[in-house]
C-alpha cells in the first residue's frame, strides 16, 4: 500500500539518523545462539571457505544501523539481527560500511549481503533478490511547529532532504518533474550522502523538511528533543529486505531459513524490541515478496 505524493507519485522511503546518544547502547548477546547445521550447510562453499558473513550497509540509519560513540563500531537491529543470523550459519559476521549507493551493485564481490533498510522494489527485485524481515511506513519531518508550513501534498517550490541512492530521491526527483508539467517551481532535491547532515540541515533551517521510514525518522525525532515534529501520518508499508546476488539460489535459502529461524525462536523479537522497533516486525521471511 502506497499514499500519494501531490497526488500523483507513490513514495516508499528508506533512510535517515539523527543526533544520538550512543553510550548507552550494547549488543544483543548472540553468544546462546548455536549454529544450525541443517540450515548451514545450505551456505556455499563460495560464502562459507572463509568463516564470515561479510554483510554492506551504510551506518547512518539509526536504530537500523549506525556507529557507536567510538565512531567505529556498528549497532542497530541490523547489526545484531545480522550477527545473529551468522551464528545460526556457523560463521561470523563482518561488517563493510559503505555509501548506500553503492552497496548494491558491490553485493557477490566486495560483501556477501547487503542489509542497511533497502526497500523491496520490482526495480532492485531486477538487479539483486531479497528475503524480507522488516517493514515500514514512512514519515516527512520538519522542524517543531512547522514553521515553514509545509503541506507535503504541495511540495512544489519546497526544499526537501533525502540520502543520495534511496528510493525517496527517486520518487521526489520524478514528483518534481510532475510540478514542472504544472507549470509550478520543481522540488528542490537535497541529497547527501548520510541521512545525520540530513537531519541536521532540517534542524537548522537549511531545508524544509525530510523523507524517511518510520522507525528511523521517529528515532531521530526522539533523540533530537523538541526540535522535529512529524508531518502528518505514516505514508505506505514497505518491506526491508536482505539483499543477495541474484540468481544465488543456496545463499537465499540458507539466509531465508536463517532469518525465519530467529523470527521462530523469539530471538528476531527481543532484537527489535531493544532497539523500539517491534512495530516493524515480520512473522515470515519471505523471498522477493512483491506486496
Amino acid at each position: 500500500m502506497c499514499a500519494s505524493l501531490l497526488s500523483i507519485v507513490c513514495v516508499v522511503a528508506l533512510s535517515s539518523c539523527g543526533t544520538v546518544d550512543e553510550s548507552s547502547f550494547r549488543a544483543y548477546d548472540v553468544s546462546h545462539i548455536s549454529r544450525v547445521d541443517d540450515i548451514a550447510r545450505l551456505v556455499p562453499e563460495s560464502v562459507a571457505r572463509d568463516g564470515k558473513l561479510s554483510v554492506g550497509m551504510n551506518a547512518s540509519y539509526a536504530p537500523a544501523e549506525f556507529l557507536a560513540s567510538d565512531g567505529q563500531t556498528p549497532v542497530g537491529y541490523d547489526v545484531d539481527l545480522s550477527r545473529a543470523m551468522a551464528q545460526v550459519l556457523g560463521l561470523k559476521a563482518q561488517f563493510v560500511n559503505a555509501s548506500f549507493d553503492s552497496i548494491i551493485p558491490s553485493i557477490g564481490s566486495k560483501f556477501d549481503i547487503g542489509m542497511s533498510a533497502f526497500s523491496i522494489t520490482p526495480e532492485r527485485i531486477e538487479t539483486v533478490d531479497f528475503v524480507s524481515y522488516f517493514k515500514a511506513g514512512e514519515k516527512f519531518v520538519v522542524r517543531k511547529g512547522n514553521p515553514e508550513r509545509v503541506n507535503r501534498d504541495q511540495l512544489c517550490g519546497r526544499k526537501i532532504g533525502v540520502q543520495t541512492g534511496t528510493i525517496e530521491e527517486q520518487h521526489l526527483l520524478t514528483a518534481s518533474e510532475q510540478c514542472e508539467a504544472q507549470d509550478k517551481p520543481d522540488i528542490e532535491v537535497m541529497s547527501f550522502k548520510q541521512q545525520a547532515t540530513v537531519t541536521t540541515a532540517v534542524m537548522t533551517g537549511k531545508i524544509d523538511a525530510f523523507y524517511a521510514d518510520s522507525p528511523v525518522a521517529g528515532y531521530a525525532m526522539s533523540q533530537t528533543g523538541d526540535a522535529l515534529e512529524s508531518l502528518g501520518q505514516d505514508i505506505g508499508v514497505a518491506h526491508h529486505g536482505i539483499a543477495i546476488t541474484k540468481g544465488d539460489e543456496q545463499t537465499v535459502e540458507a539466509i531465508q531459513q536463517a532469518m525465519q529461524w530467529l523470527m521462530d525462536s523469539g530471538d528476531y523479537q527481543k532484537i527489535l524490541h531493544m532497539w523500539g522497533a517491534d512495530d516493524g516486525a515480520e512473522h515470515q521471511a519471505l523471498i522477493n515478496p512483491q506486496e
